[in-house]
Parts: C-alpha cells; structure tokens; sequence
C-alpha cells in the first residue's frame, strides 16, 4: 500500500460514517455561507468604480484608439490563458462566479494598487531609478496585491479550495487578469511610440515568449494557500504558508524582471525561464494525478459502503474512464451522456465534500454529503434506468 501523499495530509476532522442505506427522505441543499458570500460580492461591487477609473486613466493617457487595440491585442493571450487554466480545472471545476472575480480581482483590483503605490512613492520620493522599480518595487507590491486576491478567495469562499490545485487555478486567473491591463497599456504604448513595427515587437515578448509569467508567479501564491487549504487551516493560521508562496512569487518574478534588465533576455529566457516553466507543467501534471488518487480513495470508502463498484470507482478516477464512461453513455437510448456527465461531476464533487470532512474545515461537509450522495445516485438511477 502506498504512503499518504504529503499533499493530502488530513487535519483533526472526524468525517461521519458513510451509510449503508438511502436516507428515507431526500436531504435539502446544504446552506451557503452567507457571510463569505456576501462579502465578494461587496468587493466585486467595489470593483465597478475602480474598472470606470481604470478606463479613465487609459483612455485619458493613452487615448481611445491605442488603448482599444491594445485590449484587441492583449485579449489574445488572456485567451489561451483563460482555456489553459480551464483545462486544469476540469477535473474538479470551481465555480464560474469565483473564476471570475479571480479574473477581476487581478485586472481591476491588483492594477489599481500598484497604480496607486506607485504615484505615492513618486510623490514621496520623486520616483526611483527604473532598475529598481521593476526588480524590487514591481515584484513586491504586484505580487502582495495579486496575493490578496487569493487571500480573499480562501477566507470567504472556502468550499470551494479544496487544495492546491485549486490555489493554482485561482491564483493563474488572478495572474491573467493582471497581465491583461498591463499588456493593455504595454501594447498601447507600443502603437503610440513606434507604430505596428514596435506593437509587434511587444507581442512577440509577451503574448508569445511569456503569456504565461504573471500567471507562473501567483500559481505559487495559490499552492501556498492550497496546502493550507488541504490541511483545514483557517484563514490566519494559512498565512504560514500564503506568505512563503508570496515570497517565492515575488523572486520568481525579480528574476524575470532582473533578466530583462541587468542580463540578455533571450539568454537567460533559454538557460532559465524555460526550464522552469517546464517544471511548473510538470508540477502540475503531478498535482492533477494526487487529486485524482484522491477522488479514488474517498469514492472508495463510499464503494466500500455498498454505494458503487470498484469498476464504477476506477470509471470516476481516471480520465480514460471517464472519456469512456461519455462515449458509452451516447449510444443508450435517447443520448444519456449529459446525465452521465452529471454523474461524473456529482460524483467528483462528493468526493471533495468527504476530503473537506475529513479536514474538519467545514461544518456543513457532512449535509453536502448526503445531498451529493444522493444526487448522484439520481444521476446513476437514470443512466441505467430504461
């Protein structure tokens, strides 16, 4: 039998025993947490004025039309972005509401702070030299702004980060909403100042040879707070982990920076950057493969309780299986493969529910439970059913 993955250490939470039988009567849906709720949505709120300044200032500064192709421009590694990171979010996928306040928080919240430090530490000192701004100013203030993202994310909407990979996902969204605005003002600059020949330019070094750079460094803030997550921490014990993965972002992002400025770029990009974006894919592709053994482990302790079969729980396990599972369900009668993709998603979600009650982080674990439980079942019940 295999060790415990380090990823996956549970804390003092005693989850309840699984049932062996139907409950007699169908159980509600567990209850939000209206206070987490309610508090993104008073940010979300407050990003409106903060998205009409930012408008404000580009279109003022820059100007309607170099502004206007700028967002053309820089819409397009968002994009690729966007579907990279929703790709790692299949097989647990959070909710679309909180992948876009990630998105937001990152263009509109993160900009304006480091907007915001940067006129007062113009004012106040009368601006520092440009080296130092983008190796220690930049990475600093940018990282701590964008790391608060996540923060918020993990105090107010906990049921949904369930562990590192989930960081990575809001903490990549945070990072491309981020690059997004600033790619915005790079490219407009770029028009203004050299034409098509220097816009060009500029989306060759940061659409093409780094879509990925802001998203790389705030990835390591939200598997900080990721590992905190899958250890049941609240949101101040958390920081003993989130300020590390702060750190690691703002290094990662000095050095970047640094390379630009004090080195060859093309050089360094080669010798450096590569290599760890190489290893950040495979980080990745090692985080996917411990959330899959997890899903297994906790739909095997509902397998073990008579609710599926060892072949259901490798089906639900592993993507084969469920590619597989999809294209079966196609051919019954009538086209059952959106009722199978329910099954799988009810199913994945259960699973989640019991590593969260495992944890002893939510109180409310055990209802999610029973209600997943029996929805999937539903779901089962009418994949087989005539």
């Amino acid at each position: 039998m295999s060790s415990p993955s380090p990823f996956s250490r549970l804390g003092s939470g005693e989850a309840t025993r699984i049932a062996t039988a139907p409950q007699a009567a169908a159980s509600a849906a567990p209850p939000r947490s209206r206070r987490g709720g309610v508090a993104l949505w008073v940010v979300a709120v407050l990003l409106v004025p903060l998205l009409a300044l930012l408008v404000r200032y580009f279109t003022g500064f820059l100007g309607t039309a170099a502004s206007f192709i700028g967002l053309l421009l820089a819409a397009i590694p968002f994009v690729i972005v966007w579907f990279a990171v929703r790709a790692i979010d299949r097989w647990e996928p959070e909710p679309r509401r909180l992948l876009v306040f990630a998105v937001a928080w990152g263009a509109i919240a993160s900009i304006v702070i480091a907007l915001g430090v940067d006129l007062v530490v113009t004012l106040v000192t009368g601006g520092v030299p440009p080296a130092l701004s983008a190796v220690v100013q930049a990475p600093i203030v940018e990282e701590l702004a964008k790391g608060l993202g996540v923060l918020l994310i993990f105090a107010f909407a906990r049921r949904a980060f369930d562990g590192p990979v989930d960081g990575i996902v809001y903490g990549a969204l945070i990072g491309a909403g981020f690059a997004l605005t600033e790619n915005v003002q790079y490219f407009a600059i770029s028009y203004l100042e050299g034409g098509p020949a220097q816009v060009a330019s500029t989306f060759f070094l940061r659409a093409v040879l780094s879509p990925f750079a802001h998203v790389m460094f705030t990835c390591l803030t939200g598997f900080a707070f990721g590992l905190a997550a899958r250890r049941g921490l609240g949101a101040g014990a958390a920081l003993r982990y989130g300020i590390p993965g702060v750190i690691g972002a703002i290094v990662l992002h000095a050095l970047w920076n640094g390379s630009a400025t004090f080195f060859d770029f093309f050089e360094l990009y080669a010798a450096l950057q590569v290599p760890l974006f190489l290893l950040f894919i495979l980080g990745i592709l090692a985080l996917r493969r411990e959330e899959t053994r997890l899903t297994r482990a906790r739909l095997g302790e509902y397998a073990a309780a008579g609710w599926f079969t060892p072949q259901e729980v490798d089906m639900l396990a592993t993507g084969p299986g469920r590619r597989s599972a999809v294209a079966w369900s196609r051919t019954l009668p009538g086209d059952r493969s959106t009722v199978m993709k329910t099954f799988i998603t009810d199913a994945t979600a259960l699973a989640a529910a019991r590593q969260r009650s495992l944890s002893g982080r939510d109180p409310h674990a055990p209802a999610t439970e029973r209600y997943l439980l029996e929805r999937t079942m539903a779901a089962r019940a009418a994949l087989l059913g005539p």
